[in-house]
């Protein structure tokens, strides 16, 4: 594709004299531009990939693909919709749930708290608790004892056999007015799922112990929570799901819980994706201010260039090669500069952390435990094609200026 020729006038253009020290420092200044600009973008896109999957895979673990409850009540017998639904295609299985608000109080201290209630063995099987448990053992979740967060256990100062008090939000009628019903439990499970939502403010107690508590019907639930075969599938077997049911029992999935997160992801990775592109798009301006100034510079080597046989095509060639050359070479050095911080971002995260001694990542903010990073090597590749080229547009022009000089007025007043 290039010539020898043109590769050596290219490259010795690359490596600028003192002369032409202004056009090398703004052609440095293109090859930095363009080198932080795709190590930026695809730290930054390996960070939200990180938190969307983390996100996603945190809530899919704690909660079911979808809910199917009936509107204003709840669910008398659940076991015959269970069974029910379980039947219908793509379900790999629902089961009950009790979910209700409460008041934890522990020494006078209080704070609202989420109280879902659901069996030992439904607990038993979702790996997300399993694999976070703190202390205590996951064959304790019977009777009075109740599973929290390692925060709430922080804010109470709680451990393993602690007693608290949980006040339901509907109390006893009696001739005084309203009393506040409550009942003792003890601390059986602490887990860390690495949500600070859930590490906080949810309490989980076996499914009868809760029913009790809430005062329901025998047999009754709030709403099942079912898990799919495929969750790509979703649209699919909820649509299928509707159809079955009896009028008054509703269907919602993960997406329409969450959908304001959701869309509030899609939206801030894709605006994050356009700003910084705009720095890939200024070190290609910086491309094409450098080689007009080369071209300018290189008019006499031009003239005598044309004037001993080569070629307006080489012209082109040679200034398009010396260009590409700055853009190319920084989108390699970024992207493995990107890649390289992404993959070890945690690492670097708590260095500075102790570096600085501040906390630069915050579970409260943020939700999560840790900085995720998912490298996603189809939007790396599509990074770096794009860097490569908006870095050969950017010589099109001063190339074509080049090949369009002519010899006899660039040799003028040499």
């Amino acid at each position: 594709m290039f010539s020898p020729f043109e590769r050596l006038i290219a490259f010795r253009y690359l490596r600028a004299r003192k002369q032409e020290g202004f056009v090398s420092v703004i052609a440095g200044f293109s090859f930095f531009g363009i080198m932080l600009g795709v190590a930026t973008l695809i730290i930054v896109m390996s960070v939200m990939n990180g938190f969307r999957q983390e996100l996603f895979t945190r809530i899919l673990g704690l909660n079911g693909h979808m809910n199917v409850y009936v509107a204003g009540s709840s669910i008398n017998d659940y076991k015959a919709l269970q069974t029910k639904v379980e039947k219908a295609k793509g379900i790999q299985s629902a089961v009950p749930v009790i979910e209700g608000q409460g008041l934890l109080n522990v020494g006078g201290v209080s704070s609202g708290v989420l109280v879902r209630g659901m069996t030992s063995h439904d607990f038993m099987i979702k790996e997300v608790f399993l694999d976070g448990i703190v202390s205590g053992d996951v064959m304790d979740f019977v009777g009075t004892k109740i599973a929290i967060g390692n925060k709430m256990a922080e804010k109470f100062n709680l451990f393993l056999g602690d007693e608290v008090v949980i006040l339901a939000p509907k109390g006893k009628a009696s001739p005084f007015g309203t009393i506040p019903r409550s009942q003792r439990f003890k601390v059986g499970i602490i887990f860390d799922v690495g949500m600070y939502e859930y590490n906080s403010g949810f309490v989980f107690m076996p499914l009868e112990t809760a029913r009790k508590f809430y005062r329901l019907p025998l047999g009754s639930a709030s709403y099942l929570e079912v898990v799919t075969k495929d969750i790509n599938d979703l649209n699919y077997i909820k649509h299928n799901l509707n159809k079955e049911l009896e009028a008054g029992i509703s269907v919602y999935d993960w997406r329409d819980a969450n959908s304001s997160f959701v869309n509030a992801l899609e939206v801030e990775r894709n605006v994050m994706f356009l700003i910084l592109t705009l720095i890939i798009i200024i070190a290609a301006f910086n491309i094409i201010s450098s080689m007009i100034m080369l071209v300018k510079d290189k008019s006499s080597d031009i003239g005598i260039m044309r004037t001993i046989g080569a070629s307006r095509r080489s012209m082109l060639k040679i200034f398009i090669l010396t260009g590409a050359s700055i853009g190319i070479s920084g989108t390699i050095v970024g992207a493995i500069l990107g890649t390289a911080f992404a993959l070890n971002i945690e690492t670097i995260r708590q260095w500075l952390e102790g570096l600085t001694g501040t906390e630069l990542f915050s579970a409260e903010i943020y939700f999560l435990s840790q900085l995720p990073a998912v490298v996603n090597w189809n939007e790396v590749t599509s990074i770096i094609l794009m860097a490569v080229v908006l870095s050969v547009l950017a010589t099109l022009y001063p190339a074509w200026r080049a090949a369009r000089m002519n010899p006899v007025e660039a040799l003028t007043y040499e």
